[in-house]
């Protein structure tokens, strides 16, 4: 498994499909899925010039934080306990999975502890599946509405991790549904929220969420290999 060679490919693909769907590559970055992965990974990846690393496990990423010594950028992406969010403080430089107004509370708790922001997504489960984490659309304005007003945290978009599907076409609803959204709550000019991040996409659909808006997309196994 070469990390270089993958990362070179899959850098390769998201300009090509930039280029097809007339966007800029520059507007989409690859958040590098480490869970599971020793820091020696991380390191061989940071040498080919990856520098966005999202985790899942607090207490992996806590020990992961010590070994890795490359001047990376982390971000969370997995599901979180308010009683793990003191870990993250001032380590993470974004929160993929906020999904409930008690998470963004206790976020804004902790980072005003060092006088700080951090930047932060609000997850939505779009596919509404009992097994996964996010706030229903339903419910999406009303939580942005009410985590706008804490001074520790940033919106700066949403979060999506649809049903999984082997044709990536089936996924392409889910990712623009996530993209109108979006769009609804910046026509609302809400202050203190931005909708210029859209975190969606893996190894398998990258391109699809690529070329319905994504400007972060979470890939692992095309890069780290299978867990």
């Amino acid at each position: 498994m070469d990390i270089a060679t993958n990362i070179a490919e899959i850098q390769k693909r998201i300009a090509a499909v930039c280029k097809r769907c007339g966007r800029n590559p520059a507007e989409v970055r690859l958040v590098a899925v480490s869970k599971k992965k020793p820091a020696e990974d991380i390191d061989a990846a940071f040498a080919a010039g990856q520098t966005l690393f999202g985790e899942s496990y607090v207490q992996e990423f806590v020990a992961k934080v010590e070994a890795v010594k490359a001047a990376v950028e982390w971000h969370f992406i997995g599901a979180l306990q308010s009683n793990k969010v003191k870990y993250l403080r001032g380590k993470v430089a974004m929160i993929h999975s906020v999904d409930r107004f008690s998470l963004a509370e206790e976020i804004d708790r902790q980072w005003g502890k060092d006088n700080a922001c951090v930047d932060i997504l609000i997850q939505v489960n779009i596919g509404e599946e009992a097994s996964k984490s996010g706030t229903t659309a339903s419910d999406l304005i009303e939580l942005i509405r009410q985590v706008a007003r804490l001074e520790h945290v940033r919106i700066k978009g949403l979060m999506t991790l649809p049903p999984w599907q082997a044709d990536c076409e089936e996924v392409r609803p889910y990712f623009r549904q996530l993209r109108q959204l979006a769009g609804q709550i910046a026509d609302l000019d809400l202050p203190d929220v931005g909708m210029h991040e859209l975190s969606m996409g893996m190894s398998h659909d990258y391109e699809v969420a690529i070329e319905e808006g994504a400007t972060l997309i979470r890939i692992g196994t095309a890069i780290f290999g299978e867990r």
